[in-house]
């Protein structure tokens, strides 16, 4: 899961290298927060005009998830 955000996020931003994620422990309902980091210049870049690029690295990766019993959270930082 933590490759598919990476290869999403750093193909959408200027500042590749400052692509980091972090993940936290299950939480008690089993879901999983995938904390996503990039570059204050970045950040419109991955949000998109009102959230739609955002929404949609959501999506994806909760489908990814899903595929793999799993259940996600992504957080944009």
């Amino acid at each position: 899961m933590t490759e598919l955000l990476l290869a999403m996020a750093k193909g959408l931003v200027e500042f590749p290298d400052q692509v980091k994620i972090d993940v936290d422990e299950p939480n008690e309902e089993g879901i999983v927060v995938y904390h996503l980091h990039v570059a204050e210049s970045d950040m419109g870049r991955i949000i998109g005009k009102q959230g739609r690029i955002a929404k949609a690295i959501r999506t994806v990766a909760r489908s990814a998830a899903v595929k793999d019993n799993q259940k996600i959270m992504v957080e944009i930082d």
